[in-house]
């Protein structure tokens, strides 16, 4: 954040429900400090039904961009004036750019996903991923996953419709599976919210289910080979990744994606190349995710 706002500060914002909690404004407002911009960052709750309000108030008062976290993915994709195909495709957005006073829509998840596995020194061609997870973010992965050239790309979902809907975003080397292949798979996506500190699948659904020390698959089956992603960031350290490395599988927290889908949100906004760098120690310092 500039050292002193001013009349010209130009202003991005997150929205969702809960929000407070979010890193968007940490990690932009370290970007634009890194960049001497005069922008700042910053967190607008926005409770669930009132994104059309919210989104005419970016309009009206000029905000630049947004990010859009849960539960509004979806909602907000009917308030923009224009999606990117990719945006289209998986039905939700994540970024929100005001550009000759239109808002566009646009979802940066899987190409920040991609950019934390390159980072990783990895490339998915020919890969055979497994995923755990059908929500937004699974949704993503597996779209970019099959954009990238993945051999195959195999969806693990409790709920089987839900499950077959994210295959199918793959288009043919898409399907449904089961965990019990992951000892099969080169890259194995962790994406539901099982091990983040404070929640459990129980909690967000309100029903009974597995609480947040429990494992999404079998450790016994990762091994050398593998690269294996937590999406969860809170710990940065979960179980699965020390599970996996204690296998001798390679590992990468959710700090990776975190901290690139931010940076294409940022190239988007400002039209320059985000400092990647400043914002992954933006990260690092924070320290409720020192843990």
């Amino acid at each position: 954040m500039p050292a002193s706002l001013t009349a010209s500060t130009r202003v991005v914002g997150v929205i969702g429900d809960p929000v407070r909690h979010s890193l968007s404004p940490l990690l932009h407002n370290a970007a634009f400090a890194a960049m001497r911009l005069d922008w700042a960052s910053v967190a607008f709750p926005v409770p669930a039904g009132e994104v059309g309000p919210a989104l005419a108030g970016m309009r009206a008062l000029g905000v630049e961009g947004l990010s859009v976290t849960m539960p509004h993915k979806q909602a907000a994709l009917a308030g923009v004036d224009h999606t990117s195909e990719t945006a289209t495709r998986l039905g939700a957005i994540n970024t929100i750019v005001r550009r000759n006073g239109q808002l566009v829509g646009e979802n940066t998840d899987g190409a920040g996903f991609l950019d934390a596995v390159h980072t990783a020194g990895c490339d998915p061609v020919g890969w055979r991923c497994l995923i755990l997870g059908a929500g937004g973010a699974a949704r993503a992965i597996v779209v970019a996953l099959a954009g990238a050239g993945a051999a195959e790309v195999v969806v693990v979902n409790r709920t089987p419709t839900r499950a077959e809907q994210a295959a199918a975003l793959a288009g043919a080397v898409g399907r449904v599976g089961s965990a019990d292949e992951v000892d099969r798979a080169d890259l194995v996506v962790h994406a539901t919210p099982l091990g983040m500190l404070g929640v459990s699948p129980a909690s967000r659904a309100g029903e009974q289910g597995p609480t947040s020390d429990q494992l999404p698959l079998d450790p016994a089956r990762l091994g050398p080979g593998q690269l294996v992603v937590d999406l969860v960031y809170h710990p940065r350290d979960t179980p699965l990744l020390k599970a996996a490395r204690d296998r001798g599988a390679m590992v990468q927290d959710g700090v990776g994606m975190l901290v690139h889908q931010a940076a294409h949100a940022l190239a988007f906004w400002t039209g320059e190349k985000p400092p990647v760098a400043a914002m992954m120690a933006a990260v690092d310092s924070a320290p409720r995710l020192r843990a």
